[in-house]
C-alpha cells in the first residue's frame, strides 16, 4: 500500500483529489493538510510515498515547504498558477496538474509516478537549489527557516548580516541564526540592494544594522 499525504489550502480540491484516488485502491491517504507547516509535520510522522503540493498556500508556500525537508518524497503539484511549472520540475516532481484538471489527467499523473517507483529505486526527490526561477513577492520579504522541529519566518528586516558556511548560508538574527540550503548569489539577487551590500564573498550585510566602519 503506498502512502499519500494531499497539502491543499482550498477544501474542494482536497476533496476532488479524495473523490479521484478512490479509483486507486493501492493508495492509502493517510493525512490532509491546509498549509505548508502541517505538511511538514504530517511529512514527517506519516513518511509518505507520494504528497500532492499546492504552491500558492497561507503561510508559506509550496517551494519553501519543501525547502524545510530533508527528504521529500514524489511530488505532483496542484495549482491553479501556470507560471510556476518550470520551477516545479526543476524540483525532480512527477507531475504538474493545472486546476481545474480532469480525472483522466489526474490518472495520468499517477501512472506516471507508478511507473516511476516500480522502474527506479529511489522514492525520493533531491530538493534542488532553485537560484534562476521566477521569484516570489514573499521572498524578498522573509524567509522560512526550521529550527528543529519548529518553522519560523523571519522577516529580512532583522537579518542582521548572511555569512557563507559550506553548501549552506548562516543568516545571523540579533538573537540566533539558522542555516539555509542557498547560496551567496540567491540571496545577492533576491534581497533589496538598497538595504543589503554584498561586503565580501562569504559576507552580504544589513545596511540599516551598520553602524560603525
Amino acid at each position: 500500500m503506498q502512502k499519500i499525504i494531499i497539502i491543499d489550502d482550498e477544501p474542494l480540491a482536497r476533496s476532488l483529489i479524495v473523490e479521484y484516488l478512490q479509483h486507486h485502491p493501492s493508495i492509502q491517504i493517510v493525512a490532509e493538510c491546509d498549509n505548508g507547516f502541517q505538511g511538514v509535520k504530517a511529512i514527517a510522522q506519516h513518511k509518505p510515498d507520494l504528497i500532492f503540493l499546492d504552491i500558492q498556500m497561507p503561510k508559506i508556500n509550496g517551494f519553501e515547504m519543501l525547502e524545510l525537508l530533508d527528504t521529500a518524497p514524489s511530488v505532483i503539484f496542484t495549482t491553479a498558477f501556470d507560471e510556476y511549472a518550470i520551477k516545479a520540475f526543476e524540483t525532480n516532481a512527477i507531475d504538474y496538474l493545472l486546476k481545474p484538471f480532469s480525472k483522466e489527467r489526474f490518472d495520468s499523473a499517477v501512472e506516471k509516478w507508478m511507473s516511476k517507483t516500480l522502474n527506479s529505486s529511489a522514492d525520493t526527490i533531491h530538493i534542488t537549489r532553485l537560484e534562476n526561477t521566477p521569484k516570489q513577492p514573499d521572498e524578498k520579504n522573509r524567509i522560512v527557516v526550521k529550527n528543529g522541529s519548529d518553522i519560523r519566518i523571519v522577516p529580512v528586516s532583522e537579518l542582521f548580516y548572511i555569512e557563507a558556511y559550506d553548501d549552506y548560508v548562516k543568516l545571523f538574527t540579533k538573537d540566533s541564526y539558522f542555516l539555509k540550503k542557498k547560496t551567496m548569489n540567491y540571496y545577492e539577487e533576491v534581497l533589496d540592494s538598497s538595504q543589503f551590500f554584498r561586503t565580501h564573498r562569504s559576507f552580504i550585510i544589513n545596511l540599516q544594522q551598520l553602524t560603525k566602519i
